[in-house]
């Protein structure tokens, strides 16, 4: 049976994900920091070049277990192309919006609201309809069915590898998916205002800045999925640091953007 715990622990991580983007939306759009069609841009965004795009390349690199490449069982060379993807698709996607669908919207408002789109759609689709895939299965797990569901696609020893990760969870590390949801969405505003501080500058080398910061930020967090590092609780500590420091180059951002002609 899966504990109760585990229950909270997923509806914790799905309230999170799914409430954070509105009450963003609701400040924003108060401060009137908020451009809803560089919302809708950062939405789309997301879903072509990170879930569309970059799948396509994975499709075609990764090994079937997700976790190495075609060619090599090297975790670092996992980690390193994992990175390097996320940035370049990411920060493309980004600076291609801005340079061709947002030619007239690019205001401190409209870096924000990118990342906003960017960051919440993301949050939507891993913390909520991952939240409601994990109920499924825990439903599934605590009725019996599971078994019964996936034994004609599944060995017997991948369904209990299933049941051991629901069961030997706690309520900590389905709320550390929601808590992780935070820091994502304040490193794509920042990521966000940072190509556009680049496009409005001229200057491209702030796009490959961010391209370097967020392959440098996923290289470390691939190691976990790599099986480099063992515990969830470092690279969350290193995303709340780095998320910090986000808030402040946010905050920082404002007048430098005003400064601009």
């Amino acid at each position: 049976m899966i504990p109760n715990s585990v229950m909270s622990g997923i509806v914790f991580q799905m309230a999170i994900a799914l409430l954070l983007p509105i009450i963003l939306i609701i400040v924003f759009k108060k401060k009137k920091m908020l451009s809803w069609k560089s919302f809708g841009v950062g939405v789309l965004v997301f879903i072509l070049f990170s879930q569309i795009l970059e799948k396509i390349l994975h499709y075609i690199v990764l090994a079937p277990s997700g976790t190495e490449l075609k060619w090599t069982a090297n975790p670092y060379c996992f980690a390193l192309y994992g990175g390097l993807a996320a940035g370049v698709f990411e920060e493309m996607g980004r600076f291609l919006a801005f340079k061709w669908l947002l030619k007239k919207n690019r205001e401190y408002k409209d870096g924000l609201s990118l990342g906003l789109g960017h960051g919440g759609i993301e949050a939507i689709l891993i913390g909520v309809l991952g939240g409601v895939n994990s109920l499924i299965m825990a439903s599934l797990i605590n009725s019996g069915k599971l078994d019964k569901l996936l034994g004609g696609g599944y060995s017997q020893e991948h369904i209990n590898l299933i049941k051991d990760q629901f069961i030997h969870q706690g309520f900590s590390m389905f709320a550390a998916g929601g808590i992780e949801r935070m820091f994502a969405i304040a490193l794509q505003l920042a990521f966000s205002l940072l190509v556009l501080y680049g496009i409005r500058k001229s200057q491209f080398k702030f796009v490959i800045y961010a391209i370097l910061v967020h392959a440098g930020i996923d290289f470390l967090a691939a190691f976990y999925q790599a099986g480099l590092i063992k515990s969830i609780w470092p690279i969350e500590g290193f995303l709340a640091v780095i998320a910090v420091f986000a808030i402040l180059f946010i905050v920082k951002m404002k007048p430098e953007f005003e400064k601009i002609k």
